[in-house]
């Protein structure tokens, strides 16, 4: 499994854990809802690292939880 496709698998998972929506997540990492929905569904042309910083931050976890294998 890919370090992304482990990205996309986990953040799913730790958002709906934690009861968010897309939307609702999307609004709290500060992204678009539908780059966030692009990026959950696998197409991230371009993602950048201070996205999934981004995004770790709204989960409140490490980015290298974002980035194991699930």
């Amino acid at each position: 499994m890919t370090a992304l496709k482990c990205l996309q698998a986990n953040l799913k998972r730790l958002r709906l854990a934690q009861g968010f929506t897309q939307q609702t997540f999307s609004e709290r990492a500060g992204l678009d809802y539908k780059y966030y929905q692009r990026i959950e569904a696998g197409n991230w042309p371009g993602l950048q690292l201070r996205t999934v910083d981004k995004l770790a931050k709204a989960l409140k976890i490490e980015v290298s939880e974002l980035l194991k294998r699930p």
